[in-house]
């Protein structure tokens, strides 16, 4: 197997010249068995990347993946605290990522030594984290979650445990509702793509679409979800797409699920819930950082890598292992 010496560049990928005449669809394909890899794909990916990929999932699911994975290098197509993830989970396994600079707005939201500081004003209580944090995060939690098991773990503890929740507020609040739970501390953090739907025009649309099922993700503002038909994690909206007899829905969470919907309800119509702002749009700005480009490249030279302390993935590990074990016995 060939060598290279290559850097990244200083924004974070591997930026080497590609022929243009190369097939990079079949040359990513040939890659992935030459090195004994696997692509996992979040569904926000863009669509070229998601058709390439040996997996293709919300957080939960990309977890389990990577969780149970023989491939020797693991293509995380996502952004970095999945990749994270993917590592902690399979620590004697290279994962790569890439882009580096593929963060995330919620992540970013909760700095780890703040967080610290904010655990240590209530000792009595269980820390919960949304997936959507860094490793170091996720060591100082006692259990993690994703979107689609959010509800079912909290309700799963014992109703005299008291527990903060981060770094999600949305999600938190939506959890606090659900379970009816008055003991959650929640951190102050969010998802920049998940609040910028406007409900006035989400209101206009519905006036045009009468019969549109508006469906949104958990991480969304409260009067948003207060207005949608179903609310669900990204692979629960793509069920309900499938199964409810709806024709046209309106998507509020990041517009790369939209793909996967329409590739599975060909007939039905799929609309991106408006934002507030005419210059914004529901695209995560770091998720569209990855490109089929930069994927081969990824690939060829296996940089970037994903690399993290020993010491870190052993704290990070325990939280996360305790939410898939609860996961598993809940059915999940």
């Amino acid at each position: 197997m060939e060598t290279y010496e290559v850097d990244l560049n200083e924004k974070g990928f591997v930026d080497e010249a590609i022929d243009p005449s190369l097939d990079l669809v079949e040359a990513i394909k040939q890659l992935k068995i030459e090195k004994n890899a696997v692509i996992l794909a979040h569904y926000y990916q863009d669509s070229e990347i998601q058709d390439v990929a040996d997996y293709i999932g919300d957080s939960l699911g990309l977890s389990q993946e990577a969780a149970k994975t023989e491939a020797d290098v693991i293509v995380f197509a996502g952004v970095h605290f999945m990749a994270e993830t993917a590592k902690i989970l399979s620590p004697k396994k290279k994962v790569l990522l890439p882009d580096l600079k593929a963060g995330c707005s919620l992540s970013d939201s909760c700095p780890p030594h703040l967080f610290a500081k904010f655990k240590e004003q209530y000792p009595d209580h269980l820390v919960i984290t949304y997936v959507n944090c860094t490793a170091e995060l996720k060591a100082l939690s006692d259990i993690v979650c994703t979107s689609s098991n959010a509800v079912q773990i909290v309700q799963s503890l014992p109703l005299d445990q008291n527990i903060i929740f981060g770094p999600d507020k949305n999600l938190g609040d939506y959890v606090i509702k659900k379970t009816g739970r008055t003991d959650i501390v929640l951190w102050n953090g969010a998802c920049m793509v998940h609040e910028i739907f406007s409900q006035e025009k989400i209101n206009k649309l519905r006036e045009e679409f009468p019969l549109a099922k508006l469906i949104a993700h958990p991480e969304c503002e409260n009067h948003i979800l207060q207005n949608a038909d179903y609310i669900g994690s990204t692979s629960g909206l793509l069920k309900y797409t499938k199964e409810n007899p709806a024709q046209t829905f309106i998507v509020a969470t990041e517009s790369g699920i939209i793909y996967q919907m329409q590739k599975a309800n060909p007939g039905k119509t799929f609309i991106p819930a408006p934002p507030n702002n005419a210059c914004a749009c529901n695209d995560c700005p770091h998720m569209k950082l990855n490109t089929l480009e930069k994927l081969y490249n990824c690939m060829k030279y296996e940089l970037p890598e994903i690399d993290l302390e020993p010491e870190v993935i052993e704290r990070a590990r325990k939280p996360i292992e305790r939410m898939l074990e609860i996961s598993a016995q809940l059915g999940l």
